[in-house]
């Protein structure tokens, strides 16, 4: 790996030695380019390499499109192939150690610290290996964002509070605090690293955010809290 220290959005970003699942059911060996957070090469190797680029060795490594299945649901048939891997298209993506199933990409993408080698959101380098890249939150996140507060899935009982400090709690069947930890906002992509070890994706569509599996919606968490301890 060169110049470890260009974190955060470096102009150009190739991923060597990939295995790059292009679409969650086709895959290309080679490496991918990313410039000004566009993919700009997916394939065999180029050289030189660009004297100012953050080069990853992502050898062993799948790198694989951030996709939620409820969220591609939502999205118009044009909207959907811009989640591939392919030149043109935003780069928003996960490399992790070893092998990533077609399954494990759309229905509910889980990550260890220990096989993360990178997270990229348009480009912006949101983890490198294993490590978050910067302080949670947004830059310039204010109180009012409409990103932030209590989302929820009440056909699950569930609530995600999202709080401007970049910190998230999770109150599942009226337990509170069933999950914690902390939270990137990159636009209309939301990254956690939980508390329990472990890195986990999102997705804000229209009003809705979409993570594994759940589909939230803005709510009050009293009355979903109040509903849950009803049905005990």
């Amino acid at each position: 790996m060169s110049n470890p220290s260009a974190v955060g959005r470096p102009r150009t970003i190739v991923f060597t030695e990939a295995t790059v699942r292009v679409a969650p059911s086709r895959t290309v060996v080679g490496e991918l380019w990313t410039t000004d957070g566009t993919i700009t090469h997916v394939g065999p190797p180029r050289l030189p390499h660009p004297e100012d680029a953050l080069v990853i060795d992502a050898a062993g490594a799948t790198l694989v499109p951030l996709e939620v299945e409820s969220a591609l649901r939502a999205q118009t048939p044009a909207a959907r192939s811009t989640y591939d891997l392919t030149a043109g298209n935003p780069a928003t993506l996960a490399a992790v150690r070893g092998r990533v199933e077609e399954s494990r990409i759309t229905q509910m993408l889980v990550v260890s610290p220990r096989d993360l080698v990178a997270v990229l959101v348009d480009g912006a380098l949101v983890a490198q290996d294993g490590a978050p890249t910067r302080p949670a939150g947004s830059t310039g996140t204010a109180p009012g964002d409409p990103r932030l507060g209590t989302w929820v899935d009440r056909s699950k009982a569930l609530e995600q509070h999202l709080t401007a400090g970049g910190r998230y709690s999770e109150t599942r069947s009226g337990r509170r605090n069933a999950y914690t930890g902390r939270f990137w906002l990159d636009g209309d992509r939301i990254t956690y690293l939980d508390d329990q070890n472990f890195w986990a994706f999102g997705e804000f569509v229209d009003g809705v955010l979409h993570h594994a599996g759940f589909v939230m919606r803005r709510g009050e968490a009293a009355t979903l809290l109040a509903g849950a301890v009803a049905e005990r």
